[in-house]
C-alpha cells in the first residue's frame, strides 16, 4: 500500500483544526480562513463603517482604522486603536445569532478624562474601565431581543459581559471572563 506519511506538523495542524471546529459555532467557523466583516454605527455621532476587517489570516489596517473612528470617544473626539479581538468577538456573537445587520454602538472608546467625568457625575462606570483601553463596547443589535443577545454573549465565555436592560444594551470586552 502506498500512502503519504503523516508528518507530526500535519497531524498537529489537523488536531488543532478539529479542536477549533469543536469550539467555534457554525457560522463563526465559516470565517476561519476566509474573511470577517462587520457593520457599525455610533448612535451618538451617526458615524458608520462597514467592511471586511480580517482576510486570509490578516487584519486589514484601513478597515480597522475606520472602525476606530466610529468607536471614538463621542464626548472628547479622541480616537484610539481598538483591540481587534473585540471585533472578532462581535463577529462570533453576530454569527451565533444569525445577525447580519448594523451593530448599534452606544459606547466604544472612552478617554480616561471622559470616564472620570462620568464617574464624578454619578454614572456607574468602572474606575479602570476596559473602554479606556480600547477593549470594550456597549451595543445593541436591532431586531434581536436584548436578553437573547446577552445569553449568546455569555455562552461564548470570552471576556466580560454586562447586561443593561434598563438602558437597552449589552457590554462586551476582551478582559477576563466575568459577568454582571
Amino acid at each position: 500500500m502506498q500512502g503519504k506519511v503523516l508528518s507530526r506538523r500535519h497531524f498537529l495542524l489537523g488536531v488543532g483544526t478539529l479542536a477549533a471546529a469543536s469550539v467555534l459555532p457554525g457560522k463563526a467557523l465559516a470565517s476561519v480562513g476566509h474573511k470577517r466583516a462587520l457593520s457599525l454605527m455610533n448612535l451618538h455621532t451617526g458615524d458608520k463603517a462597514d467592511g471586511v476587517y480580517w482576510q486570509n489570516g490578516l487584519y486589514l489596517k484601513e478597515t480597522l482604522q475606520s472602525f476606530n473612528h466610529v468607536l471614538k470617544d463621542h464626548r472628547s473626539g479622541d480616537v484610539t486603536q481598538m483591540d481587534p479581538a473585540l471585533f472578532d468577538q462581535l463577529t462570533r456573537l453576530t454569527g451565533n445569532l444569525g445577525f447580519d445587520g448594523t451593530i448599534e454602538v452606544i459606547s466604544g472608546y472612552r478617554s480616561p478624562a471622559s470616564n472620570a467625568a462620568m464617574k464624578k457625575a454619578g454614572r456607574h462606570v468602572a474606575t479602570k474601565s476596559f473602554h479606556c483601553l480600547g477593549k470594550a463596547i456597549d451595543i445593541r443589535l436591532p431586531g434581536v431581543q436584548l436578553a437573547k443577545a446577552h445569553k449568546a454573549a455569555l455562552a461564548m465565555k470570552a471576556g466580560g459581559v454586562g447586561y443593561y436592560p434598563q438602558d437597552g444594551f449589552i457590554h462586551i470586552d476582551t478582559g477576563p471572563v466575568r459577568r454582571w
